[in-house]
Parts: structure tokens; C-alpha cells; sequence
């Protein structure tokens, strides 16, 4: 806190010139991978902030972040660039959170204010698997350096996972509309959005909900088993837009420090009968009520009451734990990360 006195060493890494010069950036071709800090011995990441230039208009799907605690072999955080900082399907905008924003220009800053404590060694990485070189990248990494960090410290964690869902039953459905549908007393077809191992508290999530018909979308409940547990588990919600803190149907932008929705397809836009269709963003940082786990967490939410729905869903979640962690299944490649084209309503 700010009333006691660490003792620690203020440290950055950055793209500065290192001739003295105004060029304060790295450059990367597509298939490279830029090593943006590789740290040694023990400290804890405090700042990130990121902009970038390149031809490639879906850069923040195409440019993958990876970071590495301590020498484990494989990723904690695995995650294009632009979901993981809160910007959903390759696009720019600005968001605001406590943890994570983007800011102007037209949210081009991409900041990070997550903790990342580390024992023997860092390593953040971006991989670009985009067609086009990266013009310019400029980066802060701001981070203290520590005589040690115990290894019961949690190290952070953030997986990027994507869904393009479907019904349960023959036929899409929501409040009944074409007729009834069963009961749900599983996670089993639920959109997964965590899914970890070890000992420690999840922290939230980035949620992108590309929705192609005019229901809403928003009746999945939120489902977290913890320690392997059956359902319905210690936390079970009552709706999509209520484990957002928001309610009835929301279609609007909103950002708390907490939670928000940070992109949204406006209903003015079209006939009402055909709201909801788009792009729709929201968020849910549990910084005052994380989720607390021993042994494993499984954290999932129905798209659509029941799992009744088609939608192209996608997230990142962010969790504390202990290492080692498990490792995280094979990313979908950049071609397949790419969002659908838009659904469009016609009125009459």
C-alpha cells in the first residue's frame, strides 16, 4: 500500500531509443516473436502499457500475448492481445475497469494494472501470426525488484477461449418461444471460460458475445464448481446479465471499476423486435469477492437458458494460483479467431 515502504527497486523495461533518439519502439515481421522482457531473479510486474501501428487491421486478435513465471515450460497467460486488455473481435475502443483499460486516442492504449509477482524469472512475449509486419510497438513494463517472493505467492493466470455454440435441442429457443425445452442440472454443454488446477482465486473475465439472431442472448446462468465438486455448485447464478451486476436485458455501454458492459450493438439502432444482434462486451472483475479454490475451479455459463442458442463466444478469464499450473489447450489459430461477419435486420 501507499503508507508502507517496501524494500524494493523501481524498475522498467520499454521500447525506448536506445541511441537517445525519438524511434521509442520495436519493430517485428509477421511470424516473428518479440520478447518484450525476459527478467531475472524475483520481483513483481506492476504497469504494462502497450500501442501499436501495423497494416493489419485485425492485429489485436492476430498478435498473441504469452507470459512466463518462474521457468515453467509452457504459458500462465496465453491470450490475443486485444482480448486479454479488453478488446473483443480485432477492434479498437475505449474501456475502462480497475484492472484493465483502453484508453485514447480511440483506444489505441492498451494498460494493465494486474500484480504479476514472480520468483526466479519473467518472460512476456507477442507472437504475431497476423499477414503484416509490426510497424511500430511501443511498450512499458513497469516492476519492482525483490530480494525474493515466496512460492506460496499465487502467480497470475489469464486463458483466451472462443466457442462458436450450439442448441441443445432440434431447434433454437429462448422464453419458450418455439415452444418448451428442458431443464438444465448440468455444466456439462455450458461455454467454458476457466478451467484450472492448484490453489488460489479467480479474479474475472472479459466476455464477447457475437450474437446472429434478434433474441436475447442473456439468459445463461454462471456456474463455478470448485474442487471438483458436482453441480450445481457452491456458485450458481440466475442470468447472464446478473452475474454482470446489470439487469433486464441490457444494451447500452457501462463501465464500473468492476464490471460494465464495454461494447454493446445498441437496440436504437433497429427495429426492437431485432435487438441484440452484434457485438456485445462485458465484463466482471471479482477484486473486492474472488473466487477462492484448493484444489481445481471450473468456471462456465449457458449460452441461453439451457444451452438454446448459437452464438460465437469468446473470453479471457484472470485467476491467481500456485505453480505449476496445467497447461492450457492448443490457442485456435489466428484464422480461426477470426470473428463472423455481421448479422444484418431488415425492418419493414
Amino acid at each position: 500500500g501507499l503508507l508502507e515502504i517496501v524494500d524494493a527497486k523501481s524498475k522498467r523495461i520499454s521500447s525506448y531509443d536506445k541511441s537517445g533518439g525519438n524511434a521509442d519502439r520495436i519493430q517485428f515481421k509477421k511470424g516473428e516473436t518479440a520478447v518484450l522482457a525476459d527478467i531475472k531473479g524475483a520481483g513483481i510486474i506492476k504497469h504494462i502499457w502497450i500501442t501499436i501501428s501495423s497494416k493489419d487491421s485485425m492485429a489485436r486478435r492476430n498478435l498473441v500475448l504469452r507470459m512466463y513465471w518462474d521457468g515453467q515450460k509452457h504459458p500462465s497467460v496465453e491470450a490475443p492481445i486485444g482480448d486479454f486488455f479488453g478488446q473483443g473481435w480485432g477492434e479498437k475502443y475505449n474501456y475502462m475497469s480497475l484492472p484493465l483499460a483502453s484508453a485514447p486516442k480511440e483506444g489505441n492504449a492498451l494498460v494493465c494494472y494486474f500484480p504479476m509477482p514472480f520468483g526466479d524469472g519473467a518472460r512476456i512475449m507477442v507472437e504475431n501470426q497476423g499477414p503484416e509486419d509490426v510497424d511500430a510497438f511501443y511498450y512499458y513494463i513497469d516492476y519492482e525488484e525483490h530480494a525474493s517472493i515466496p512460492d506460496d505467492k499465487p502467480r497470475f493466470h489469464a486463458w483466451y477461449n472462443q466457442e462458436l455454440t450450439e442448441p441443445e435441442g432440434d431447434v433454437e429457443n429462448e422464453w419458450a418461444i418455439f415452444g418448451k425445452y428442458d431443464k438444465n442440472k448440468s455444466d456439462s454443454a455450458n461455454y467454458l471460460f476457466c478451467e484450472c488446477e492448484g490453489k488460489g482465486h479467480f479474479v474475472g473475465v472479459n466476455y464477447y458475445v457475437q450474437n446472429p439472431g434478434p433474441v436475447w442472448y442473456g439468459e445463461g446462468d454462471d456456474m463455478f464448481l470448485i474442487d471438483g465438486e458436482k453441480w450445481p455448485g457452491s456458485l450458481h447464478g440466475t442470468g447472464s446479465e446478473d452475474y454482470f451486476n446489470q439487469s433486464w436485458c441490457p444494451d447500452e455501454v457501462y463501465c464500473h471499476p468492476y464490471f460494465g458492459t464495454a461494447y454493446a450493438p445498441g437496440r436504437n439502432n433497429c427495429d426492437a423486435r431485432f435487438g441484440w444482434i452484434g457485438k456485445t462486451h462485458c465484463y466482471r472483475f471479482h477484486i473486492e469477492d474472488p473466487v477462492r479454490f484448493t484444489k481445481s475451479l471450473r468456471a462456465s455459463i449457458e449460452h441461453g437458458h439451457a444451452n438454446v442458442l448459437t452464438l460465437n463466444m469468446a473470453s479471457v478469464a484472470y485467476w491467481y494460483q500456485t505453480l505449476p499450473s496445467k497447461k492450457f489447450p492448443k490457442l485456435p489459430s489466428a484464422k480461426k479467431r477470426q470473428p463472423m461477419q455481421e448479422a444484418v435486420s431488415y425492418t419493414h
